[in-house]
């Protein structure tokens, strides 16, 4: 299924034409239940989709669907922290323990060395409370289901990733962890007085109009229209069962992960977060500088990561910038040019592809115009 708006450029009908063929092979090959793309150029906006939102009724993929975005979560919430700082509210120098004295410390761990930079582009060196193991494996297969409806708070979540000791001083390296930024919205909290998601509602999402745009907090229904989110819940099986696991209480993942939206909203954020009409040049700056990715623990390839975006080089040379997530049965990807002109929004409801379905998806939606 395609939705072109109005446009005569024959670059834009190929790029629509190679990334709905890569939706095609998503669902075909790579066995996903749906995938929806929209991509945006100086032309116009399109939008493709493939296979089902929901598998059982035979209903197709479609615009204006809401889905857990995962760790594209993570734009809006440095976003958050960036206003804050414009207007002077707090410092990307100032410590964890200024904000939250007494909550990083032992173990190893000591606030006051910390940044809130470092937090944003994960140099923090504080574990991923989504790593540890008794944590962990509650989210594996049938233990999901008897605890997806449990209510973490940021507080107990933030003790679970200090169990666990740095493997490095902060600033020494990179490590991923939603942990980081669990403290940064506490941060917002303190230096506002208000709960994260009203921030969040007040700075972004009600002055861009992005009304399908929501953090759930504890409510474990998507609301509106949404597709069905499929998953393996982490099983190791060679085949293993596919779980509708649309419903949960994501207050594990939070203003780390916790975001629904649809890939309309995330255009419009996006492309106003790359062409600079969300931040101040000064805190534009510091968004998009960034650090080297191949910490202890490897990430994405060919990434940089800066203050709640990334960067990422494409086999075809280009770079794209943006943020990309993963859920329980939904995996998303948020990328354009620097300047905003250009963007991808995208998202397959099934969690067993990983990455990988994104790969040609990418080159065929920013691959260079060959000229004649």
């Amino acid at each position: 299924m395609t939705t072109p708006s109005p446009s005569s450029s024959s670059s834009s009908s190929s790029a629509a034409a190679a990334v709905q063929h890569t939706l095609d092979h998503a669902v075909a090959r790579g066995g996903a239940p749906g995938a929806v793309a929209e991509v945006r150029d100086g032309k116009g906006t399109w939008f493709g989709s493939a296979g089902y939102a929901d598998t059982a009724t035979g209903q197709r993929r479609r615009p204006s669907e809401r889905f857990r975005i995962g760790s594209a979560t993570k734009a809006f919430t440095a976003t958050v922290v960036l206003k804050l700082a414009a207007e002077g509210r707090l410092s990307l120098e100032d410590t964890v323990e200024r904000w939250l004295p007494g909550l990083v410390t032992g173990n190893g761990y000591d606030g006051r060395t910390v940044t809130v930079r470092q937090l944003l582009n994960h140099t923090s060196g504080i574990s991923n409370y989504g790593n540890d193991p008794e944590f962990f494996k509650k989210g594996i297969g049938e233990a999901w289901f008897r605890h997806r409806h449990d209510t973490h708070t940021p507080e107990q979540l933030v003790a679970t990733g200090l169990a666990t000791a740095p493997l490095f001083a902060p600033g020494e390296a990179f490590l991923y962890s939603n942990t980081n930024y669990f403290l940064a919205a506490l941060i917002v909290e303190k230096a506002t007085g208000a709960a994260f998601a009203d921030e969040l509602t007040r700075r972004i999402l009600r002055p861009l109009g992005l009304d399908a745009t929501y953090l759930p907090g504890t409510d474990p229904q998507i609301a509106g229209p949404h597709p069905r989110h499929y998953s393996t819940l982490f099983s190791s099986d060679a085949e293993p069962a596919i779980h509708d696991a649309t419903e949960m209480n994501q207050s594990f993942a939070w203003a780390a992960g916790g975001l629904v939206s649809t890939t309309g909203d995330l255009q419009r954020f996006f492309g106003e977060l790359l062409a600079g009409r969300l931040l101040p040049a000064a805190e534009q700056r510091e968004m998009f500088t960034t650090v080297e990715t191949a910490g202890p623990v490897p990430w994405i390839p060919g990434t940089r990561y800066g203050l709640g975006v990334f960067s990422q080089d494409l086999p075809s040379g280009v770079t794209v910038w943006g943020n990309a997530g993963a859920t329980y049965g939904s995996w998303t990807y948020a990328v354009g040019s620097r300047d905003g002109e250009r963007l991808l929004t995208s998202q397959v409801n099934g969690d067993w592809s990983g990455l990988g379905v994104f790969d040609e998806l990418l080159d065929a939606a920013f691959r260079p115009v060959e000229r004649p």
